[in-house]
This record gives C-alpha cells, structure tokens and sequence, in this order.
C-alpha cells in the first residue's frame, strides 16, 4: 500500500509525554547504564537537524513528497530528543543545544564537508540518489524502532517502557515512509539497486557513528543487543532490507554489530 504523505503531514505531531508520571523516576531511578545508552539515543536524535541539513543539498529536497516528509520526520525527531532529555533531567543529567553544538564543532571540518560531500554525490548520481537516501532511511528507522524496543524490554521501567515504546510507535511511520518510498525506486533502476547495494554494504554503520565516540557506539550497541534475543532482532533488520529489489543477501547490520563486538559467540 502507498503511503499516504498527505495523512502524514496533516496528523503529525510531536509525542506525548507530559502525561507520564515522572515522578516515578525519584523512587524508582533508572541505572546508571541505562542513562548511558538513553544519553546517546538522546543527541542522536537532536542530530537529525544535521541530516536534514546534508539532504537538503541533494536530489532529494527536489521531490514534493520527500521535502513535505522530512519536514515533518525532522520536527518528530526533535521532540523525540525533548522527551528523552527531560528523562535524563529527572535523573540530575542535563542536556542543552550548547553541549550539541559544541560536539558538533569538534567534529571539526567533517561537519563543514559533509553538506559539500553529499551535494557532488547527489548531482552526479542524480535520482537515483533518492533511493540510495530512501533505504538508508529505512535501514537507520528499522534499527531505531528496534533500539528503542529492546530498551523498553530490557529496563522494564514503566515510565520509561511507555515512552519508547510511544517514540517507537512513530518511528514506525517513518519507516513505513522509507521503505514504501525506497522499494518502488529501486523497483525501476538497476543503477539505483546497485549503488544501494555498494553504499550499504560498503558505508553503512549504527546509528551515531560519526557523531558519538567509538566506545558509546560500541556501549549502546551492546547494551540493547549484545544477547541472543538482540541478535535476532538486528537479524530481522537484515530481513527487510534483504526483500527490496536488489539488495537480497545483505547482512549490513549484523556485519556492523559484530565489528562492534556484538554478537560474537553467540548462536548464529
């Protein structure tokens, strides 16, 4: 089924919180290592502004359907990072766009390319790139849908679990955006499944790379899915990617995870 951008647009909004019972946090605080994994969800997602701002400069701000959905994929994401910094607030953790920003400029000249970088990609690929844009989307929503479940599942904190599982209920509608959109353009280029292929299999890596340290990568990752159960669930991302024409056989994620460190002993 298509996916219908003018629903979207019109009924997006940002997610609920102030209706949770924060307080609960007091007598029922989250661990230490939990307010790890949940500051590093929290800065990724405040980074989205920064994604947005690369595509901008690419094939893709040139299509209605992928503009009006980023606008609004953008302003959801933002208040995903609200919510999860006020969850890090209550437990004494402050989080506030000068820390970002400044996180930002030590990436230093990366940071200042990326936009450049993107855009010589962009036009010499031309529209094919959007679909390249499009499954790399759905491949960063299916591992954020995924994340945020497992945190859920893991802590088992009530507050908490309500939250991501909220924020998981409309990363789904991003996904479903992504895929939808990713699967009917590289239905009809050959050349757009074959740069999706060599980009994922060659550049893809968990959400955060490139912005958080190594360590923080390699600490989220296997905090959420360093067990049996967390493998199958990067496994079943795996899935979805491997059904969209071309791109079957790939085991991007896994391969990543495991590169961390994640996965390696347990049964395949």
């Amino acid at each position: 089924m298509a996916f219908d951008i003018t629903k979207y647009t019109s009924t997006s909004e940002s997610v609920n919180w102030r209706d949770l019972a924060f307080e609960e946090f007091a007598d029922n605080p989250l661990p230490e290592h939990t307010l790890r994994s949940l500051r590093y969800m929290c800065d990724v997602e405040y980074h989205t502004v920064c994604y947005l701002r690369d595509m901008l400069v690419t094939p893709s701000h040139r299509d209605d359907d992928v503009s009006a959905f980023m606008t609004m994929w953008n302003r959801e994401e933002f208040w995903h990072g609200e919510a999860l910094a006020d969850v890090l607030g209550a437990h004494g953790v402050s989080v506030d766009f000068d820390e970002l920003k400044a996180k930002r400029i030590r990436l230093g000249w990366k940071d200042r390319l990326d936009p450049v970088k993107q855009s010589l990609m962009g036009n010499i690929v031309g529209k094919d790139f959007v679909a390249v844009h499009m499954i790399w989307g759905a491949v960063n929503e299916w591992s954020a849908i995924a994340a945020y479940n497992r945190l859920a599942d893991l802590e088992k904190h009530p507050v908490l679990a309500e939250l991501l599982r909220r924020i998981a209920k409309q990363e789904a509608r991003h996904v479903a955006f992504y895929a939808s959109q990713a699967r009917e353009r590289l239905a009809v280029s050959k050349k757009a499944q074959i740069l999706a292929r060599l980009a994922l299999s060659k550049a893809w890596r968990p959400v955060g790379s490139g912005i958080m340290a190594d360590d923080e990568v390699t600490h989220v990752m296997k905090h959420l899915f360093g067990s049996d159960s967390g493998i199958v669930e990067i496994q079943k991302i795996d899935t979805h990617v491997a059904k969209l024409p071309g791109l079957q056989g790939l085991t991007i994620v896994e391969d990543a995870m495991r590169a961390h460190g994640v996965g390696v002993g347990l049964a395949a």
